[in-house]
């Protein structure tokens, strides 16, 4: 028969082998639910009385006790509990922060009596039957002031039933949680830290940014124009017409600039809407291109798209859009200007449009954030690129609307080629002519 020292020595080692298992459990590369599960699914290993338990942590927005973790029950189901404060075993330990054992159903009733109809009711399901558990240990997770839960272990049917002397194990294995739960929860508000830094600092980049760009066109326009209001001046009538189309060409860039900003907004909010209409994509791309060639001596645009292509049903003003923010990042792109290629290719199911130019082109890790908001890609040659970094994001945004998708290839030193498709399904498929 054992003696004394033996069934100390066998309970020590039963302890110390359960604080070794949770231990080494808690150290998993796992996330808190997955954590919290594992460890649940433990404790029925390492603690024989131990048949069914939950982790009840306290949700303040909502100010309630949920289930996030459980064994012995059915965890879905646990999950429609909302313990109140002071409610049940959980409330009531929790505003206690001390651990309780509840010996006897008895106990375990009493500890309960308050709980409200549709708890019960959910306790219930979850276990299947209608009787109370015979003994349950609630200790409390807290670390130092902060508290965040109660582990609540119980018995079921078994014939082993807690007592008073698994007290002091169950509670170390609740601070061990506790530190698990409460690293985590450091590690998310670090990680929100950091993202509001990052955002603020983006921000405040974007905005420096945006306020350079839109002061660049503003300064030549006001230059220009009081220039033209010198009185002791006579300037020659070809200058004041060269003047005058600087100041309109400025007017444009601005009111691109702020086009992409209020769409960028728009589309940001989800409020991108789309008027769509018959469009012959071979004549739209030639006006595009007939306008924008007016506003450069040193580029060629050329469209070589079949006339008689399939008309499509798109927006004709965002399509619009699509093409010239394409086209001013090529001739933005290609300094020394060189041929700008517009073509058509018909596939069964949708039309792709492609831009290529003969510019500086873009490096491989360029093309991966090419079309995020506020990327500017880095021109090898060091010359400044004006502009806001929203054209391409929100090309992508309304081709995508549309049912298409917006791409790019570049070869650094031979110029890029960007490509977007179109869908030709819709009221007009199949339409034919002019």
């Amino acid at each position: 028969m054992p003696t004394s020292n033996q069934r100390e020595l066998e309970r020590l080692t039963r302890e110390l082998h359960a604080l070794t298992e949770v231990a080494k459990t808690l150290t998993t590369p796992l996330g808190l639910p997955a954590l919290l599960g594992a460890v649940m699914s433990k404790l029925t290993d390492v603690l024989e009385p131990a048949e069914a338990g939950v982790i009840m942590l306290w949700d303040q927005s909502a100010g309630l006790f949920r289930a996030e973790a459980a064994f012995g029950y059915h965890l879905d189901t646990l999950r429609e509990l909302g313990l109140r404060a002071g409610e049940s075993m959980t409330g009531k330990v929790f505003d206690e922060g001390a651990a309780r054992l509840f010996a006897t159903p008895a106990e375990v009733a009493a500890a309960m009596a308050d709980m409200r109809p549709a708890n019960r009711s959910a306790m219930a399901r979850t276990l299947g039957l209608d009787a109370l558990p015979q003994s349950a240990l609630a200790v409390p997770l807290h670390v130092s002031d902060r508290k965040f839960g109660v582990l609540v272990l119980e018995t079921l049917r078994g014939s082993k039933e807690f007592t008073g002397s698994d007290l002091p194990l169950v509670q170390t294995l609740a601070d061990l949680i506790a530190l698990a739960i409460d690293r985590f929860r450091f590690e998310d508000e670090a990680e929100v830290i950091r993202h509001a830094e990052q955002a603020e600092s983006l921000r405040s980049e974007v905005m420096a940014t945006l306020s350079h760009e839109l002061r660049t066109p503003l300064a030549a326009i006001k230059g220009y124009a009081t220039a033209l209001l010198l009185e002791e001046v006579a300037w020659p009538e070809e200058k004041r017409g060269e003047f005058l189309h600087l100041i309109d060409d400025e007017c444009e860039n601005l009111q691109a600039m702020i086009a992409d900003i209020l769409d960028s907004s728009l589309i940001d909010a989800g409020q991108l809407a789309l008027e769509r209409q018959p469009v012959r994509l071979s004549r739209l791309a030639r006006e595009i291109a007939d306008d924008m060639q007016r506003r450069s001596e040193t580029h060629r645009l050329v469209v070589d798209i079949p006339p008689d292509s399939p008309i499509v049903d798109v927006d004709p003003r965002r399509i619009t859009q699509v093409f010239r923010n394409i086209l001013d990042n090529a001739v933005k792109y290609s300094p020394k200007g060189g041929l700008v290629m517009i073509r058509g290719e018909v596939r069964p199911a949708d039309v792709v449009i492609s831009i290529a130019d003969q510019g500086v082109g873009i490096s491989p890790e360029d093309l991966i954030p090419l079309f995020e908001k506020y990327f500017r890609v880095k021109a090898p040659t060091g010359y400044h690129v004006a502009g806001t970094g929203l054209g391409l994001p929100v090309a992508r945004a309304i081709v995508e609307a549309h049912g298409g998708r917006i791409w790019a290839e570049s070869k650094v030193g031979q110029g890029t080629t960007l490509y977007f498709s179109l869908p030709r399904a819709g009221l007009s498929a199949g339409m034919e002519g002019e």
